[in-house]
């Protein structure tokens, strides 16, 4: 059982009972070819977010006081599949305790999971990922559960969203849809992009934020970092009216890789999480019973293997 809290908050803020905010640690590199380490990657999350100041100046709030619950991590590393499958359960789990639902990674194939419970539960998803690269292959080394496949299910189950796309293989240009895809090298000359983003995606949206969509000027810290990325204050821009004009119904975070030279990157990835939390709670008092929508009916059927019938 996990003794710790997140952030270091009191325990009154930390039980799941009465947290609205559930995060799932998921320590696990399994499939990532280039540089090895996003298995370290929540932990060095966690420590950062120890040492962070819990005020936000932008919204004014506090927002650990809505109740964040630290999950026991997922150590399941059998094989992708079965990490997929772990994930994929415990997600579920949470989301029908009627929990907002965080994740942070590992690498990306842990999302293949995320994406799958969240679609069960919701109606009409949109999934928006914020990514430097496509992750549309279909099977890449032998699993259809590897990080190069992290949203291929995503894109034939849901509204899938591609945003900040700047390295894939020409192979993907087949499943890619290029009415729904924002190229780095596109945004980086057109003002309206976030606009145009935002009246693609549906009322129900997950996102799944691999940090290698932030430039390495500001995020050096992962697996495959790829040069043209976002930066800090226009990703914020694009989150807060992401937030403030959908519901946004969970998120996953991945792809944090830390280097011991380097702790700006597990900083900004402790800010980063927090700032979403900030902007899907800002104006709700900490008192409000937190409503997240499932579908009930939804969520009983499924053409994946179900947690509730194992």
């Amino acid at each position: 059982m996990n003794t710790k809290t997140y952030a270091g908050i009191a325990k009154e803020h930390a039980a799941l009972e009465t947290s609205k905010i559930v995060l799932i640690p998921v320590p696990y590199d399994g499939t990532s070819t280039f540089q090895k380490g996003a298995d370290k990657g929540p932990d060095a999350f966690l420590h950062a977010s120890e040492n962070m100041e819990l005020y936000d100046i932008e919204t004014q709030t506090e927002v650990y006081r809505q109740g964040v619950y630290l999950a026991d991590a997922i150590t399941e590393n059998s094989s992708p599949e079965a990490v997929v499958d772990a994930v994929h359960k415990k997600t579920k789990e949470f989301i029908l305790r009627n929990k907002f639902v965080t994740i942070f990674g590992g690498e990306h194939s842990i999302s293949i999971g995320t994406i799958r419970a969240f679609n069960e539960c919701f109606d009409n998803l949109t999934v928006l990922h914020i990514d430097a690269h496509a992750d549309l292959r279909k099977e890449y080394e032998g699993s259809s559960c590897n990080h190069a496949c992290a949203v291929y299910e995503a894109s034939q189950t849901t509204n899938l969203i591609q945003v900040g796309i700047r390295s894939m293989d020409v192979a993907e240009t087949t499943v890619l849809d290029e009415d729904k895809t924002w190229f780095a090298h596109d945004m980086a000359t057109d003002e309206y992009w976030m606009d145009n983003v935002i009246e693609a995606l549906g009322d129900n949206v997950f996102i799944t934020f691999d940090l290698d969509a932030l430039d390495p000027s500001i995020m050096p810290s992962t697996g495959t970092p790829e040069p043209g990325g976002l930066l800090w204050y226009e990703t914020l821009d694009f989150l807060r009216q992401v937030f403030e004009e959908k519901n946004v119904v969970g998120f996953d975070i991945v792809e944090l890789c830390p280097r011991e030279e380097d702790k700006s990157s597990d900083f900004l990835a402790a800010k980063l999480y927090y700032k979403m939390l900030s902007y899907k709670f800002a104006g709700e008092d900490a008192g409000e019973e937190f409503e997240s929508n499932f579908n009930q009916e939804k969520n009983t059927i499924t053409k994946f293997k179900d947690s509730n019938n194992d």
